[in-house]
């Protein structure tokens, strides 16, 4: 039978037991992807007593058919995509860069809105823990790991709940360590995997973040 997790504070916790040997290390940073991978790494940071952060992505949305993913774009501007599907629709370098730029804009929104003028944390030589509240295709993820690795983090470890056989392979392959609780097969969802799974909040995201870094 293939684990259920109450809700994405209780996976944290349970996700925070596999990282006991990081507890307390002042070169750790808990990093989460807003807005799922929030609550989940928000545990963590406490239990581990570790700083929390966040990097942000965005899904990158076909011209005229936004729901269909052609990759991902991470703060500081690194970008995944889904060559296969470019391809498929024939998208040209300009269709990519006004998908990309719109999305750019929205990620520096969005940053704003949940740091303020907080500055970003300096990864050079950290170990990080990237963390979402679950992996599907993986994209979202690895456009995140490009973006860290841009600053030379001494090892860079993803932590999610629940993960696909294939993403699993394909961030393992770009990460010093993958640490998940289940990798159900047949997959579906990551909602699936959680009883509780309702769609999060920027207020709720930013609540998170402010109580977290009062405590430190």
């Amino acid at each position: 039978m293939q684990q259920i997790f109450q809700n994405r504070n209780m996976a944290g916790c349970q996700l925070a037991e596999t990282l006991t040997p990081y507890k307390g290390n002042k070169d750790t940073i808990v990093l989460a992807l807003p807005r799922g991978g929030v609550p989940v790494a928000y545990e963590m940071s406490k239990i581990l007593d570790l700083p929390l952060d966040i990097i942000l992505v965005r899904k990158l949305g076909a011209p005229e058919h936004e729901e269909l993913a052609i990759g991902a774009i991470a703060s500081g501007g690194e970008t995944v995509l889904n060559k296969a599907i470019v391809e498929r629709l024939n998208l040209s370098d300009d269709d990519i860069a006004r998908v990309i730029k719109r999305e750019k804009r929205e990620l520096e929104r969005r940053m704003r809105m949940y740091k303020g003028n907080r500055p970003q944390v300096d990864f050079r030589a950290k170990k990080i823990i990237l963390v979402d509240d679950g992996l599907a295709t993986g994209a979202t993820m690895l456009a995140a790991i490009y973006a860290v690795k841009q600053q030379s983090p001494s090892k860079v470890i993803v932590a999610v709940p629940v993960v696909t056989k294939e993403a699993l392979l394909r961030i393992r392959a770009n990460v010093d360590d993958i640490v998940y609780l289940t990798s159900p097969d047949p997959f579906k969802a990551v909602g699936c995997w959680y009883r509780e799974f309702t769609q999060l909040t920027d207020i709720e995201v930013i609540e998170s973040l402010k109580k977290a870094w009062c405590n430190k």
